[in-house]
C-alpha cells in the first residue's frame, strides 16, 4: 500500500481504537479485578470478534446490516441487553476485603467470552468498517490484500489501545484498594456499560 495511504490511516484508526467504548471499559474493570496480564489476556475476545467483522466487511456481507432493519435491530438488542447484564453483575457486585480476593471469580477465557460477546452485540462497528476501511483501499490495486493490511494494522493498533486501558486499570487498583472505593468505581462503570447499552438501543442505522 502507498506509504502515504498509510499515515493517514495509522492515525485516524488508532483515534477510534482509544475512543472509550464498552470493550475499553470492560479492560479497565477486569484490570482493577483480575489484574492487568488477565485484562489482556481477555482481550483477545474482542479481536477474534473485530477479525470476523472485517472478514464479513471486507466479503461486503456488511451489506445485510445495512438492507435489514430486522437482523440489525434484533443484533443491537441482544447486544444491549448484555450489556445490561454485566451493568447488573458490577452494580451488585460484593467488593471484598482485597483486590486480590476477587481474582478467582472469573479466568482469562470467561473474560475473553464476555469482551468477543460485547464486541459481537454491536452492529455498529461492523458497519464502522464497512464505512471506514474502504475509504483508504485504493480501486486500481487488489482489494482483498489492501483489506488485509489495513485490518491487520487495526488488529494490532486494538493491542495497543486494550494494553493502555487494563494499564490504566491496574493502576487503579491502588486507588481502589478498599472495599468503599470499589464500590464506588464497580458502579461507576455499571452506569457507563447501561448508559453504552442505552445508547446502542437509540443508535439508528447509518
Amino acid at each position: 500500500m502507498d506509504a502515504s495511504t498509510l499515515l493517514l490511516f495509522v492515525p485516524a484508526c488508532f483515534a477510534l481504537n482509544m475512543a472509550p467504548g464498552p470493550n475499553n471499559l470492560l479492560s479497565v474493570s477486569n484490570a482493577t479485578r483480575y489484574g492487568f496480564r488477565r485484562s489482556c489476556l481477555a482481550g483477545a475476545g474482542r479481536l477474534v470478534a473485530f477479525a470476523g467483522m472485517i472478514a464479513l466487511a471486507s466479503a461486503g456481507l456488511a451489506a445485510v446490516l445495512h438492507t435489514s432493519e430486522l437482523v440489525f435491530y434484533g443484533i443491537k438488542t441482544v447486544g444491549a441487553i448484555y450489556l445490561f447484564y454485566l451493568a447488573r453483575q458490577l452494580w451488585f457486585a460484593q467488593p471484598g476485603g482485597q483486590v486480590a480476593s476477587a481474582a478467582p471469580e472469573a479466568g482469562w477465557w470467561q473474560l475473553a467470552r464476555q469482551e468477543f460477546l460485547v464486541a459481537a452485540g454491536n452492529p455498529k462497528a461492523i458497519l464502522i468498517f464497512t464505512a471506514f476501511l474502504p475509504q483508504f483501499v485504493d480501486p486500481a490495486g487488489p482489494a482483498a490484500a489492501q483489506f488485509f493490511v489495513l485490518g491487520v494494522l487495526f488488529l494490532l493498533l486494538e493491542v495497543v489501545a486494550l494494553t493502555v486501558y487494563a494499564w490504566m486499570g491496574a493502576r487503579m487498583q491502588k486507588w481502589f484498594a478498599q472495599p468503599r472505593g470499589r464500590r464506588v468505581f464497580n458502579r461507576s462503570c455499571a452506569g457507563l456499560l447501561a448508559g453504552a447499552g442505552m445508547g446502542l438501543l437509540l443508535s439508528r442505522r447509518t
